[in-house]
């Protein structure tokens, strides 16, 4: 895209332009949250239907998030050397078989089977939207768009529950699978009628598994990148903790209906969103990484109180859903950020880096999140896990980037 000009001629069509943007990619960036998120309130559900113990429930949400993270690692380079549009189109495609499959499975373990391909191919389009925006923004525009992108994401946990609570009530927990099979085709359709190709032939990365082996080569060795590309991966497994442990927690443990989980799932939702936003207009003024410092610390803060609250019980739900609910508030200044400043040290191979980005974040969050059933399953683990992944992230962010250091937040990196 073009530098934007000064002149009112030409701010209202680059205004347009943008707009479009962030909905198609962000439309494709969602596909994974919602396959993730309407499929929430049907949970229990699932365990019960299929005679599964519910931490293997929860397994089909964690085994989705490893297929993510192999199946970014295997496509973003794919993208790099072929462009953009065609891992896009064949991973919505083999979205669409998936998706009929689970709905017609007859045992957990062949669901989950099928959840960690289906977490494989909708990596496509996750992985294509982040290098799309590199390809056509860098620097602070890049985290200004990444953070308009998470408004669109942001309706993942707003409406997909919601649909799927709708569903499970009129329906049954395999007709969400039916439903996201018709939001892959629909999505195939805008894809093969709007998005063009942003990668062009000389640009592209040529070689085999040996450049790709390079490439990956080249980022592992960058201690900088590695510690900004696993914040992302922190920040998620805080939220696929919430994910995984609330269905049980709330619906479970505290006896909330699928539509009362689904509303309160919307406004841990509005806090996403309302911090992305925020995210949105202070990146032109603060730098990215002394963001990333204050998120992070409030994040800390606001998870310890929650997990006082999940061992003490202090205001019952509703002091659990006010802490849940400041902690979330912040996961929208992390990913924006993380991801624009490690994206911008290796913009000539900005697929294989949104890959390795991509991978930590829903590997992290895969391996992660299980612990929360692992431990019990109760609001006391799931807080538990969440500061912890919370802490973790601190100590990355103190020891491997400059963010604590004098100074150190008006460094680029």
């Amino acid at each position: 895209m073009v530098p934007m000009s000064s002149t009112p001629a030409t701010s209202a069509p680059r205004s347009r332009s943008t707009v479009r943007w962030v909905l198609m990619l962000g439309a494709l960036a969602t596909l994974p949250a919602f396959t993730v998120d309407m499929y929430l309130p049907s949970l229990p559900d699932v365990a019960t239907d299929l005679n599964a113990d519910p931490a293997l429930a929860q397994l089909t949400l964690s085994g989705m998030l490893v297929g993510g993270a192999v199946g970014q690692l295997v496509i973003g380079p794919l993208s790099d050397r072929f462009g953009r549009r065609l891992p896009v189109i064949v991973g919505l495609s083999l979205h669409v078989v998936t998706s009929v499959l689970c709905a017609i499975v007859p045992s957990i373990g062949a669901l989950i089977a099928l959840r960690v391909l289906q977490g494989f191919f909708n990596a496509a389009s996750q992985v294509s939207s982040i290098a799309i925006i590199r390809d056509r923004f860098t620097g602070s525009d890049a985290a200004r768009i990444l953070s308009r992108l998470m408004l669109v994401i942001g309706l993942a946990p707003l409406l997909a529950p919601t649909i799927g609570s709708f569903i499970a009530v009129h329906a049954d927990w395999r007709a969400v699978f039916w439903v996201l099979a018709v939001l892959g085709v629909v999505l195939g359709a805008i894809v093969l009628r709007f998005l063009p190709e942003t990668l062009p032939v000389e640009r592209r990365r040529t070689g085999g598994a040996a450049t790709v082996l390079r490439g990956y080569a080249t980022l592992f060795r960058d201690r900088h990148f590695l510690a900004l590309a696993v914040l992302p991966g922190l920040g998620m497994a805080v939220l696929m903790s919430y994910v995984v442990g609330s269905p049980f927690v709330l619906q479970e443990g505290y006896g909330l209906s699928h539509g009362e989980f689904a509303a309160l799932f919307a406004v841990n939702g509005i806090g996403l969103v309302l911090s992305a936003q925020v995210n949105a207009a202070l990146v032109r003024r603060v730098a990215p990484i002394r963001l990333l410092r204050a998120a992070i610390t409030l994040q800390g803060v606001f998870a310890l109180a929650l997990l006082v609250v999940a061992v003490t019980g202090a205001g019952g739900v509703l002091g659990l859903l006010l802490a849940l609910w400041l902690v979330l508030s912040m996961q929208g200044f992390i990913p924006p950020n993380a991801s624009a400043l490690a994206l911008s040290r290796h913009g000539e191979m900005a697929g294989t880096a949104a890959a390795v980005i991509g991978a930590f974040q829903s590997g992290v969050a895969g391996l992660v999140s299980p612990l929360v059933g692992v431990l019990g399953g109760d609001a006391v683990a799931m807080a538990s896990v969440m500061l912890g992944a919370v802490a973790t992230a601190l100590l990355v962010l103190g020891l491997a980037t400059p963010a604590f250091r004098r100074g150190g937040w008006h460094h680029p990196v």
